[in-house]
């Protein structure tokens, strides 16, 4: 990974759109090799996908919610049914196992409203085998909201 690297994956990072002609352009680079820097970059896994981000509220999904969740067993078989289960449900956007709390695992959702929250707490959430104790809190405001990663902490190397 070097300065050039970085710089591509900085700028897809911002936009994500970008064709190669701008991106290379962006980060002083001709066409060919800037394309052939981010499909090595591509093949090594560090560039995994590309997606569109959709505006939540615009589509009327305005209830965020972190919902911790405490199961009755700490065995591997009933976190693998747990995991499988919630993987089912779109409204789930992230789902973390953690440590440091008294849950075991922390979800992230988005639901149109508390009706629909209510409705996929008590009628999903809850019905699978295993879960023992949900606490829910309602984000109010993002203040940040992005999924870039910090890239001031790679090591450069000659390239």
């Amino acid at each position: 990974m070097d300065r050039l690297d970085k710089r591509i994956l900085h700028e897809l990072q911002q936009d994500g759109r970008l064709t190669n002609a701008e991106l290379a352009e962006r980060v002083g680079l001709s066409a060919t090799p800037c394309a052939r820097r981010v499909k090595q970059l591509e093949e090594d896994g560090v560039i995994e996908r590309h997606v569109v981000l959709l505006n939540a509220s615009r589509l009327g999904l305005k209830l965020h919610a972190l919902v911790q969740i405490s199961m009755d067993k700490h065995t591997p078989d009933r976190f693998e049914h747990f995991e499988a289960e919630v993987r089912k449900h779109p409204e789930v956007t992230e789902l973390l196992l953690i440590t440091g709390q008294s849950a075991d695992y922390l979800l992230k959702l988005v639901v149109p409203d508390m009706e629909h929250y209510h409705d996929f707490l008590l009628n999903k959430i809850t019905r699978i085998e295993g879960v023992a104790d949900v606490h829910s809190s309602f984000i109010m405001r993002q203040v940040i909201d992005s999924t870039a990663l910090p890239l001031d902490y790679l090591p450069l190397s000659a390239r």
